[in-house]
């Protein structure tokens, strides 16, 4: 038996959220690093490659990690595009593309150093570690692994890069941008598992319609707030995460150990 751990976006509170749930489960005697395979997509990807490299979860309870500032006036367009039935898939990602190439966040360099205080390992993983990411000037989507061109830093990087918070990352002379994009959490990429598990802090706005699925609940919801870069909800987000921890275990348990 094959088990695939997926992990999808969810902003700065929804990496708290994953972390924290994470470090739960762990206690409750199920370890999802135990996966033979783990798909990553923007939040999912930094703790999608932590749990692959072994780091300690348990250090981010109390994160000084900051959210984004960039223009959300810029990310508002972002979704404005993306819900525009005029256009084609395609078109709709380049255009996002394009505002996540002119907005005006911080530089590259910045966003790498903020990635590298929360993914402390250099080195991709011997075990079987997927992330994802979309080409910011053409729209393809890109699927990061350890004989790919990105280093880990750089591909985590990337699959974090909200257009109009972070800038895109540049990998062999491209730039790329979030791998949610590419398809919400992606559990298509573990299509060929086993056991699929979906873990999805957005299951209530982009739900993957995976039959083992664990999504925030009513309470995490409100930890979150409204805003999902708000760097100010990350320990109440972390705390959620361990709380919901103790019924994904019980769902989880014998499936997975």
């Amino acid at each position: 038996m094959t088990r695939a751990l997926v992990l999808g976006p969810g902003g700065v509170v929804g990496t708290a959220w994953l972390a924290g749930l994470a470090v739960g489960l762990r206690r409750a005697g199920v370890d999802l690093a135990d996966a033979d395979l783990i798909v990553g997509t923007s939040a999912g990807a930094i703790v999608g490659a932590m749990l692959a490299t072994g780091e300690n979860l348990d250090r981010l309870a109390t994160s000084t990690r900051s959210g984004g500032t960039g223009e959300q006036g810029r990310l508002a367009e972002v979704f404005a595009t993306l819900a525009d039935p005029s256009l084609e898939q395609g078109d709709k990602l380049r255009r996002v593309g394009k505002i996540a190439l002119t907005a005006d966040v911080a530089p590259e360099q910045t966003h790498l150093d903020r990635m590298a205080t929360l993914v402390t390992a250099r080195d991709w993983p011997g075990r079987r570690l997927l992330i994802t990411a979309v080409n910011a000037e053409t729209g393809e989507p890109a699927v990061w692994d350890r004989d790919g061109d990105a280093s880990l830093l750089s591909a985590v990087a990337s699959s974090c890069a909200v257009p109009g918070v972070y800038p895109p990352i540049t990998v062999n002379g491209h730039r790329y941008m979030d791998g949610a994009f590419r398809g919400g959490a992606n559990a298509d990429l573990a299509g060929d598992a086993d056991t699929v598990v979906v873990i999805e802090p957005l299951a209530h706005v982009f739900p993957s319609g995976a039959a083992i699925s664990i999504a925030p609940d009513r309470a995490t919801l409100e930890a979150f707030g409204p805003d999902l870069h708000d760097a100010s909800a990350w320990e109440t987000s972390f705390q959620a995460g361990v709380r919901q921890a103790a019924d994904a275990a019980e769902r989880l348990g014998a499936l997975w150990t």
